[in-house]
C-alpha cells in the first residue's frame, strides 16, 4: 500500500521543517544496513542534536526545491540516501557518525550541504576533525581562568609589594637593616 498525497505532503513539510533547523546536511549511503543498526546510528547521533532522516529522494527533493541553502543536496541523491541532519554539535555529529562507520563498515559517506556550498568527503572528514562543542567551551573557559588567575595574582601583588617596600623602610628607619650593619 503506498502512501497517499497528504502523507507525502506531511513528509515534505517536516523534512522542511527539520531543514530550516539545521546547519549541516550530511548525505549518506545506508544501503545494506539492518533495522538495528538505522537506530544505533540514531541512537549515538541523538546526544549530538542531529536527525538521521531516511526518505525517498523524490520527497527530499522536493523538500529542498527552491531553497538555495539546501540546493547543492540533490548532487548526493541518488540510491538508498540516508541524510544527517546537524542541529547544534557539527564536529561532534561527524565524529559519531565516523564511529558508527568504523564499527558497522555499511555506510559511505556521499558528500555534505553547508551554507549553501556542497562538501565532499574530505571536507566533511575535516569539519569532523574540528574540536567539539564541549572541547571549544572548556578551552574558552580555561583561557578565560588563567587570565583571571593571572590578574588576581598581579593585583595581589601590588599591596604585597607595597607592604615588603613599608617593611624596608621601616627597617632602615630602626636600624634593623642589614646594611646598616655591614656599615
Amino acid at each position: 500500500m503506498g502512501r497517499t498525497l497528504e502523507n507525502k505532503q506531511d513528509l515534505v513539510a517536516d523534512l522542511k521543517q527539520t531543514l530550516s533547523e539545521s546547519q549541516l546536511a550530511v548525505v549518506i549511503d545506508y544501503q545494506g544496513l539492518s533495522v538495528a543498526e538505522i537506530t544505533d546510528l540514531r541512537t549515538r547521533l541523538r546526544p549530538t542534536g542531529t536527525v538521521c532522516k531516511v526518505t525517498k529522494n523524490t520527497l527530499m527533493r522536493r523538500a529542498i526545491d527552491g531553497d538555495d541553502a539546501w540546493q547543492p543536496m540533490t548532487e548526493f541523491l541518488s540510491g538508498s540516501s540516508a541524510i544527517l541532519l546537524v542541529k547544534d554539535d557539527i564536529s561532534g555529529a561527524i565524529k559519531a557518525y565516523q564511529d558508527f562507520q568504523k564499527a558497522s563498515k555499511k555506510t559511505a559517506l556521499r558528500g555534505g550541504v553547508m551554507e549553501g556550498r556542497a562538501l565532499n568527503e574530505a571536507q566533511v572528514k575535516a569539519i569532523g576533525d574540528l574540536p567539539s562543542k564541549e572541547q571549544l567551551i572548556a578551552q574558552i573557559a580555561g583561557a578565560i581562568n588563567a587570565v583571571a588567575t593571572k590578574l588576581a595574582v598581579s593585583i595581589n601583588e601590588v599591596p604585597a609589594s607595597l607592604g615588603r617596600s613599608i617593611q624596608a623602610i621601616a627597617d632602615k628607619e630602626t636600624g634593623d637593616a642589614p646594611s646598616d650593619t655591614a656599615a
